[in-house]
């Protein structure tokens, strides 16, 4: 059988040699790529087949999620496995939406991603217990609000702030979050306006909000 073609994008060197040492020692999988950057991603999946990418969360300057819209963007149709340290429920809510095939923590043994991962090449899903609950009721909230047509509190406040002209590093300090969590938010809105940056976010919410809309910047 043809073995299964893996890409890793982490930007943390020493898991991908560990993890590229452990994924060598398997017959069954044949590793593509190591990248440290979504842009290195990027250029493999434009020129060689891949069947499943491991993804990190946060990267750096960047987040998971945001690579998943890129991949697809590009025309990328595998699957993706995230393996990550963690991730909060909105991140998780927005990578279920964008279609990955499982959540795996990197707290769990070499043996159990191994199985992971032939679990998802199969067609299957992976959950990690611990998330279990946690994207569960992220994705209720979710299509509870998209119902709705309301922003959720988090999304409001990130909202709010991007229009008195914080920057993300700002804004995360301000509301007492991650980072990663800020631009997560951000490309939650990004995907419920239906905008692609920040100026077409602020000129949307500002025309909602004169048209009497005033979840957009209720408190």
């Amino acid at each position: 059988m043809r073995p299964i073609r893996l890409l890793l994008l982490d930007d943390h060197i020493l898991f991908r040699e560990g993890l590229s040492r452990l994924l060598v020692s398997e017959p069954d999988f044949e590793t593509v790529a190591l990248c440290g950057t979504p842009a290195e991603a990027l250029e493999v999946l434009a020129r060689s087949a891949v069947d499943i990418v491991l993804l990190d969360f946060d990267l750096e300057d960047d987040t998971g999620t945001r690579f998943i819209s890129a991949a697809h963007a590009a025309g990328y149709r595998g699957k993706i496995l995230m393996v990550t340290a963690g991730m909060d429920e909105l991140d998780a809510s927005l990578a279920w939406k964008l279609g990955i095939s499982g959540i795996f923590l990197k707290h769990s043994s070499p043996a159990t991603l191994l199985e992971a991962i032939r679990t998802v090449a199969a067609g299957g899903q992976w959950m990690d217990q611990k998330m279990t609950a946690p994207v569960s009721g992220a994705v209720s909230q979710r299509e509870s609000a998209d119902a709705t047509g309301r922003l959720t509190p988090r999304e409001r406040q990130v909202l709010r702030s991007v229009l008195e002209g914080l920057s993300n590093k700002e804004i995360a300090h301000h509301i007492g979050v991650s980072l990663s969590s800020v631009k997560a938010t951000l490309q939650h809105l990004f995907e419920k306006t239906g905008v692609r940056t920040r100026s077409q976010l602020v000129r949307i919410a500002i025309e909602r909000s004169l048209e009497g809309k005033a979840e957009y910047l209720r408190k």
